[in-house]
Parts: C-alpha cells; structure tokens; sequence
C-alpha cells in the first residue's frame, strides 16, 4: 500500500512587525508537491538511460560530460555535501557526498576511486520506479521503495532506494540525500 504524508507549506504573505509598523512580505510557496516528485523520478531514470546510451554510441567522454550535466541539474552538490550511498560501492569510499564522488561512481575512470567501473555505463535501457511511500514536508520530499534497472540484454536488477528532495530558492527539485542499496537474500 503507497502512503502519501503531506504536510503543510507557509504560503502567501507573512507579516513582519517593525518598530515602524507592520509590513507585508510576500513569500515564495516552495513546497514539493507529489507530481514533482514523481517527475524528478522519472527524469532521473531518463538521464541513466541516456548516459548510457551516450557511451555506447560515442564513448566514455562524451558520457563523463552528460554524467556531469546530470549530476549538476539533478543533485544539489552546489549547496554542499549530498548524502548518497550508491548501491555498488565498498570502504573506504562508500559515500559519495561531493560531485567529484558522484560522478566516479556515474562513468567511473577516476584514479581515485580505483573500484568504479561506472553503474550509469553498464548499457541500461529502462529505468522503473516504484515507491512504497512518499513524504512531503514543505520544500522537502522523501521516498521509499524500488528501482528496477533493464539492460540492453532485457536482465532486470532491483535496488532499494530512498530519495530525498529539497526545492531550491528557483523553485528546482535537488537531490540531497540517495541512498541505493541490493535487497538482502537469506539464500
């Protein structure tokens, strides 16, 4: 059962009380809603498949700056540190909370993170999303649930994966924290 939590957004105008008086002071709503979300989602899972299809038919560079472009559109890296932990990555280099991180992880090719081989360049070609729940909090958004990845070979692989958003002061949807991590099997 998917459960939507909303709470509510300060909109409209705010009054401020001054030592002249009481002024008006427009305010932006910058609260997320759930078809943003989604979409965020969606456009998420697009970028994916276009990276790699990007390295398929034009090589590792040309993906390493789509990744980029990416990254920099989707995350909020410019803000500060993200909190993500993609599903593919060991010690001592788990975390990825700067882009310098996030794009090794992406398109790989980083001496400094020898063990990236570059998830965005393992030939996916659908990217489906299905959260188990959403949560609004203002201009903050967080969802729970799967991610299911198709390769050009049609084999799917599933991930767990919680999202959070956050609106920016443009009214963008960031990503500030993605966490991705394989289901756990008692086999």
């Amino acid at each position: 059962m998917r459960w939507i939590a909303k709470a509510t957004a300060v909109t409209g105008t705010a009054l401020l009380m001054t030592a002249g008086g009481v002024n008006a002071v427009e305010t932006k709503n910058r609260a997320i809603s759930e078809s943003e979300v989604l979409q965020s989602q969606k456009a998420w899972g697009e970028a994916l498949v276009a990276i790699s299809r990007e390295y398929e038919e034009k090589g590792v560079k040309p993906a390493q700056e789509m990744a980029a472009k990416v990254i920099d559109a989707a995350y909020g890296y410019q803000f500060g540190p993200v909190l993500f932990k993609p599903t593919l990555t060991q010690e001592p280099q788990t975390f990825r909370t700067d882009r310098e991180g996030a794009l090794s992880y992406f398109v790989g090719q980083n001496p400094k993170y020898p063990s990236d081989t570059g998830f965005a360049l393992k030939g996916w070609r659908e990217v489906e999303v299905k959260n188990a729940a959403i949560l609004l909090d203002g201009e903050y958004a967080t969802t729970l649930g799967n991610v299911s990845f198709t390769d050009k070979d049609g084999k799917v692989t599933t991930v767990d994966k919680s999202w959070t958003f956050k609106k920016d002061d443009e009214g963008t949807i960031r990503i500030v924290q993605h966490h991705s991590s394989l289901p756990y099997s008692a086999k």
